[in-house]
C-alpha cells in the first residue's frame, strides 16, 4: 500500500495518508507523495474540491514521522515548502480536511492548510511538538493565529495543550462535528455540493477571502472588485439565474451538529 493515496470521484478528488499503524505520521516519501497529489489536484481541470483525511478512523495524522527527520529536510520536492511539502502550496480551489483521531503537530498544520475542518466526535488536537522542542515549520505558526485569532493560537503554540473537538469547535478550529466515522461522508457530502457550484465565482471569493488577511480594508474590496466583477459574464452564472427563475431553489446544507 502506498503511504499516500489518491482517489478521483468525479469532482472530487481524495487524498488519504495510508499509514495507521504510525497514527498517520508523515515521513519524507509520504510527504512527497502529498506534494505530487496537491500539485496534481491544481492542475487537474476537472477536479473541483480536494478532501483530505487519514485512513484506519484512529489519526488524522500525529504529524512527522521524527524517525525520518533529517530526510524530511533534505529531500524536498520544492524548497519553497516546509518538510512535509505542503505549506507553500495553494491549489486556489477548496479544500476540506476530513478529520478522525488524533490530530497533532504537523498532523494540524496539515489540517490548518485546508480550508476547513469537519471533525468526528473523538478528534484530538493539538501542539504536541511543543514537548520535544520541535518548532511548526509547516505553516501552522501563521495559518493557526489567522484561524483561531492570536491568543488561541499562542495558547496551543506555547503550552502544548491537547484539546477535544468541542474545544476546537468552540475556538473556530473545526468547522462542524459528525458521529466518529463519519467525518470523511459528510465532507465528501459537502465536496460534492461545492463542486457542483459555479466555479469561477467560488474561487474568486475563496481568492479575495484570502488576500484580505494581508490587505488593508480599501485594498481588500479593490481586491474583491477586480476578482469578482469579470465572473458576472460566467455562463454558469447565466444558468444558475435561469434556474432560480424557473423555481430551481436546492436547499444549502446545514452542519451534522
Amino acid at each position: 500500500m502506498a503511504k499516500v493515496e489518491v482517489e478521483s470521484r468525479a469532482a472530487v478528488t481524495v487524498v488519504s495518508v495510508t499509514r495507521p499503524e504510525v497514527h498517520n505520521a508523515i515521513d519524507s516519501e509520504a510527504a512527497a507523495l502529498l506534494h505530487a497529489a496537491f500539485v496534481e489536484f491544481a492542475g487537474d481541470e476537472d477536479a473541483r474540491v480536494l478532501v483530505v483525511t487519514g485512513r484506519g478512523g484512529r489519526a488524522f495524522s500525529s504529524g512527522a514521522d521524527l524517525k525520518d527527520g533529517p530526510n524530511l529536510f533534505t529531500n524536498r520536492e520544492d524548497p519553497t515548502c516546509g518538510p512535509l511539502q505542503f505549506s507553500g502550496l495553494d491549489p486556489g480551489k477548496p479544500v476540506i480536511a476530513a478529520v478522525e483521531g488524533y490530530c497533532f503537530a504537523g498532523g494540524l498544520e496539515l489540517a490548518a492548510w485546508c480550508d476547513f475542518r469537519i471533525a468526528g466526535r473523538s478528534s484530538e488536537f493539538g501542539v504536541l511538538n511543543r514537548r520535544w522542542g520541535i518548532p511548526l515549520v509547516d505553516g501552522g505558526t501563521q495559518r493557526l493565529a489567522r484561524i483561531v485569532g492570536l491568543g488561541n493560537a499562542l495558547w496551543l503554540i506555547e503550552t502544548g495543550v491537547r484539546i477535544d473537538v468541542e474545544h476546537a469547535l468552540r475556538i473556530g478550529l473545526v468547522q462542524d462535528v459528525t458521529p466518529d466515522g463519519e467525518a470523511l461522508k459528510w465532507s465528501l457530502d459537502l465536496a460534492e455540493r461545492i463542486a457542483a457550484y459555479p466555479q469561477i465565482s467560488l474561487r474568486a471569493d475563496r481568492s479575495s477571502t484570502i488576500a484580505g488577511l494581508s490587505l488593508a480594508l480599501e485594498e481588500g474590496l479593490a481586491f474583491e472588485e477586480r476578482s469578482g466583477i469579470p465572473t458576472l459574464s460566467d455562463p454558469e452564472l447565466a444558468e444558475g439565474l435561469a434556474g432560480y427563475a424557473s423555481g430551481n431553489r436546492p436547499e444549502p446544507p446545514t452542519p451534522s451538529s
